[in-house]
């Protein structure tokens, strides 16, 4: 028997045209948890609905959307009507929702989450100024968690592969169910008055809304505020954020992560270590190396091998320069007396006392010069300069 090939999308729309022959799938009521729910900017939610044993994709278009009169968020129980399809692209199954009805108790604990995180951050217990920082060579680190399960198992294991020296102090406490809180609460003050730790972990595995609502409730969330030991929270998964979260003075996504968080890397300190040592050794020699060629520098300078013969050289410098000087100031001296001179001799020329040395005199009246019979009159007293002296007279 022989069979002619068909495309990959010729494969995927036979699969799809046999969903929609089957009404089963055009109308179904499907119940479950959302998880890892986006809205999109379009309008559109996409997210996958889960139950204990399986999962599947599913999308909520925006005509829909519209209608609901709640947020979805991860975390919440919901019951869907919608239909399953292929979507041929990628050739995958998913639910398209188009009316979701919330159920339980989540969203009576969703409104009670916002309502504390509301009134905490009123009152800064997030505010970053009383957040401690965590130290950086812890020797003992305190975990509160169940003693049993992954997250002690996780916590260990890392803490010894980066410090097999770091001492992880347990202590147990119940991480959901009635009552917790307390436990928890009790636990962190227990380990701050007795000082039993550098650093504290709280942490516990993912799990519901439910199942992480301890963590959500606010005397654990004051015990971590008041906690003088810094405290790092790990609680459930990498999308989950509790009160806990918030308060603590540090958030790490898993129980893992809070162990690197917590507990240095000893290779990593001493490869850095070697690092900064190497550098120090480098800048030191390369110092030593200025130094001795600054030195060598100095050593043939004529300051070392012949220390006076510098001054000699500066005393021959000034005595030139003090001759020098000496001589231009005479110069200018005799230059200057010499045109003083010249100018005395044109003023003694155009003097008009020199004029009186050849027999000439000045007449004056009223301190007047004469310079004409007309200025004059019979009787009227004149006086009469002459080179040696001065007369008077009448006009007759």
């Amino acid at each position: 028997m022989s069979y002619n090939p068909i495309s990959v999308s010729q494969l995927n729309q036979y699969i799809k045209a046999k969903f929609e022959e089957d009404e089963y799938f055009a109308n179904i009521l499907v119940e479950g948890e959302i998880s890892n729910c986006k809205h999109h900017y379009t309008g559109h939610i996409y997210f996958t609905l889960k139950d204990e044993k399986s999962l599947i994709k599913s999308i909520m278009f925006k005509t829909y959307t519209s209608h609901l009169d709640f947020v979805p968020q991860d975390g919440m129980k919901v019951m869907i009507l919608g239909s399953v399809s292929v979507f041929e692209r990628d050739g995958t199954y998913q639910l398209y929702a188009k009316a979701m009805k919330q159920l339980g108790k989540i969203g009576d604990l969703r409104a009670a989450y916002e309502k504390l995180k509301a009134k905490l951050e009123k009152e800064g217990l997030f505010d970053s100024k009383y957040k401690k920082p965590i130290p950086l060579m812890s020797q003992t680190v305190g975990v509160l968690t169940s003693n049993t399960g992954a997250v002690i198992r996780d916590i260990i294991n890392v803490s010894s592969r980066r410090n097999p020296n770091v001492h992880i102090r347990l202590l147990p406490v119940p991480v959901q169910g009635e009552g917790a809180a307390a436990k928890i609460a009790e636990g962190i003050h227990f380990m701050n008055q007795n000082n039993l730790a550098d650093v504290l972990i709280v942490a516990r595995g993912g799990g519901a809304l439910e199942d992480l609502w301890p963590f959500n409730e606010e005397v654990v969330a004051r015990a971590i505020f008041d906690s003088n030991i810094p405290v790092i929270s790990a609680v459930g998964h990498e999308t989950d954020f509790t009160i806990a979260d918030f308060v603590a003075d540090l958030r790490a996504p898993t129980p893992s992560a809070a162990a690197e968080l917590a507990v240095a890397d000893v290779e990593t300190i001493k490869s850095g270590l070697t690092t900064y040592q190497n550098r120090f050794r480098q800048a030191l020699l390369r110092k030593t190396q200025i130094m001795r060629l600054q030195y060598e520098k100095c050593m043939a300078s004529r300051a070392f091998t012949n220390p006076l013969q510098k001054i000699c050289e500066q005393y021959l410098m000034i005595d030139t320069k003090t001759k020098n000087m000496e001589h231009y100031i005479k110069q200018k001296v005799q230059k200057e007396k010499a045109k003083a001179q010249n100018v005395i001799l044109k003023l003694d020329a155009l003097s008009p006392l020199k004029t009186l040395t050849r027999g000439y005199c000045i007449v004056s009246a009223e301190e007047k010069v004469i310079s004409s019979v007309k200025k004059v009159k019979p009787g009227e007293e004149i006086k009469i300069r002459m080179q040696d002296g001065q007369i008077k007279a009448k006009v007759l």
